[in-house]
């Protein structure tokens, strides 16, 4: 029977600089870094959340051919790989706000939904991140 999930994939093309964006202006912290020789496990996760993790891969070998790993690199880029992720916030104004503050760049303005506030940004390669206010946390 599966339990949860621990770690998914979220795509960058440089790590440092995803690094910088993920725990720099998000407010992530590192949960794994370690280098394989051949690829880095980078790994990031909310702060007090060890269970859940995002796997900040470049794509390339030894999991992707060169080949497969440009067509990768030219989805991510044109923002076509879908949602990386959804955050939760205590309050989803003042988040954006901030990070706006830092220079991220928003898709969407926070907007009341049936299901909360939520806004949406991109990270420095094209994924799409959204983040979402829940009713049991609005003030």
């Amino acid at each position: 029977m599966l339990k949860g999930i621990s770690i998914h994939t979220v795509f960058v093309l440089d790590q440092e600089e995803a690094l910088e964006f993920y725990v720099g202006k998000l407010g992530l912290e590192v949960g794994s870094d370690v280098d394989f020789g051949a690829m880095r496990w980078l790994t990031v996760r909310v702060p007090g959340q060890p269970d859940r993790e995002i796997l900040l891969e470049v794509p390339g070998p030894p999991h992707y051919s060169e080949e497969i790993a440009a067509q990768i690199r030219d989805l991510l880029t044109k923002g076509s790989l879908g949602a990386a992720a959804i955050l939760t916030v205590d309050d989803c104004q003042a988040e954006y706000e901030r990070l706006v503050g830092l220079g991220v760049e928003f898709t969407e303005k926070p907007t009341q939904q049936s299901y909360g506030i939520d806004c949406a940004l991109r990270d420095p390669f094209g994924n799409h991140i959204r983040m979402t206010q829940l009713p049991d946390s609005a003030e």
